[in-house]
């Protein structure tokens, strides 16, 4: 053998592998994608639409090309209190809402997000969810009422306020006879204090308080009820209630399209929806701060909800759930799993967490006063 053929061996080996490596790469970046259109039960330029977007954007950074979601605005395909049959009959291959938005097939599912959850804050809702038997249930009263999804719970929100108000209101009776916007079961907690209630989405509030189809209404936080236009309807809100106190977001998937992805997919899904929750609740506070100051500017006046009125909510709400408990086994399980979580969950929390407040006043309370 001369001192060439090696040589002429090694150079065609190696422009075998060159070739190989050039026909390999084209196959990783023609990979095929799977598209999933979304749409989100909120107005395109809502926060809630932005967190539905932020979702999507995480999966599909983490896919590198090989799952594209696609979120669409409220009313896009379909209205968004009809988001659940839309992704359950592949209308739709998901969507972005809340629980309490499918209320009218199963009472039990208002119970993520509607009343005070035996003093749970939102984000120990959702550990009940994930860590205390929550999710089992909801995937058992989905079962009950034939809806082939898959459910993602996430973004733990503020305290909803009472809403807003022509003018403050200072004791339970000032709600009765009032038309008032609400959702879930907070719908049977102000019918039990006297309200004439009306369960608009999001997007149709304000037109209907505007032409006094309604004169008074809840949403959710400062920054949605801004871009909203609240403000240019009324100028009295009041902060604090039980009605909404431990919502989270729901993110939902048509079963037949989640199913038939690799599995390396679904668990990007998985770590997008937790990676999703913390952005959403630090960007919450971040921007709710903001527009919570902006509209202070502008001359909408904030008050206290009364203790008064709160007491009420929670005797209103005790009514409520001793009837639907009556009416609904799933209701009862439910609220007997979410029962048997907070009490030791919230003794834990209330005998651990420092009183933040009084650290804020030491600080704050004096420039206040000045100012």
């Amino acid at each position: 053998m001369t001192e060439k053929q090696p040589t002429r061996r090694r150079s065609l080996l190696k422009g075998a592998a060159v070739a190989a490596g050039a026909m390999s790469a084209p196959m990783v970046s023609m990979a095929q994608t799977t598209s999933l259109r979304f749409q989100s039960t909120w107005p395109a330029k809502d926060i809630f639409h932005e967190y539905a977007n932020d979702f999507a954007k995480k999966v599909n950074d983490m896919a590198g090309g090989r799952l594209k979601i696609e979120v669409l605005p409220s009313g896009a395909v379909v209205p968004a209190f009809q988001l659940l049959e839309a992704v359950n009959k592949g209308t739709l291959d998901g969507g972005h809402g809340v629980v309490a938005y499918h209320y009218g097939k199963n009472s039990a599912l208002a119970l993520w997000g509607s009343g005070p959850a035996y003093g749970m804050d939102p984000n120990m809702v959702l550990a009940w969810h994930y860590y205390g038997g929550g999710k089992a249930l909801l995937e058992e009263i989905y079962k009950s009422i034939n809806m082939d999804v898959v459910s993602y719970l996430y973004g733990p929100m503020p305290t909803q306020p009472l809403g807003w108000f022509k003018k403050p209101i200072a004791k339970a009776e000032d709600l009765k006879g009032l038309k008032y916007r609400t959702v879930g079961l907070a719908v049977d907690i102000f019918t039990e204090m006297g309200a004439a209630v009306n369960p608009l989405p999001g997007g149709e509030i304000v037109p209907a308080l505007d032409r006094g189809l309604i004169d008074a209404a809840e949403f959710n936080n400062a920054s949605s009820d801004r871009v909203l236009g609240f403000p240019d309807v009324a100028k009295n809100c009041m902060l604090q209630s039980f009605h909404q106190s431990g919502e989270q977001f729901e993110i939902l998937f048509n079963k037949g399209k989640y199913s038939a992805l690799p599995q390396e997919l679904r668990s990007i899904i998985d770590y997008a929806v937790q990676a999703a929750s913390a952005d959403m609740s630090w960007k919450a506070v971040a921007r709710n701060t903001q527009d919570y100051v902006e509209m202070k500017k502008t001359g909408v006046k904030f008050y206290k909800t009364p203790d008064a009125i709160l007491r009420a909510q929670l005797a209103a709400w005790d009514k409520t759930i001793a009837k639907k408990a009556g009416e609904n086994p799933l209701f009862k399980k439910v609220l007997e799993s979410q029962k048997a979580f907070a009490q030791p969950a919230g003794q834990w929390q209330n005998d651990y967490m420092v009183d933040f407040k009084m650290a804020y006043n030491h600080y704050f309370s004096g420039q206040a006063k000045k100012a």
